[in-house]
């Protein structure tokens, strides 16, 4: 009896599996999923790619590094880069914002200018500070 009874556990666990997957779909809520263009994606900037990217002024000085990208949480637009002026390696450096869409960046990401800038005028502008999380 007890060999039985051991035997139908599985049995029973593989006739609800069964049922579960078989039963009726509930509808999907959420995300509705759209095709995209992978032809447009592909010529896109890799933000992980330019974090950390030297940003250069239109005299071809070095101003700055990207520190980061922020992206607008109603909109869902890149709005900002955050740049760090000064400092070494991530150290001592000063944090400011300025806005996404004054970067000229070339065709292949690998150079990043912001015309009219300065190391100094930059420093001049107010320190972002990341939020606590």
């Amino acid at each position: 009896m007890v060999a039985s009874a051991v035997f139908r556990m599985p049995l029973i666990g593989a006739v609800l599996a069964l049922a579960l997957a078989t039963g009726p779909a509930l509808p999907q809520m959420g995300v509705q999923l759209i095709k995209v263009d992978l032809s447009v994606v592909a010529k896109g900037y890799r933000m992980s790619k330019l974090i950390g990217s030297s940003v250069i002024n239109d005299k071809n000085e070095k101003i700055g590094t990207v520190d980061d990208v922020i992206a607008d949480k109603d909109k869902k637009q890149l709005n900002f880069a955050v740049l760090q002026v000064g400092g070494f390696l991530g150290v001592g450096g000063h944090l400011v914002a300025v806005p996404y869409d004054s970067l000229v960046i070339d065709d292949t990401g690998q150079k990043i200018t912001l015309p009219g800038a300065s190391k100094d005028e930059l420093k001049k502008l107010s320190q972002f500070n990341y939020p606590a999380s």
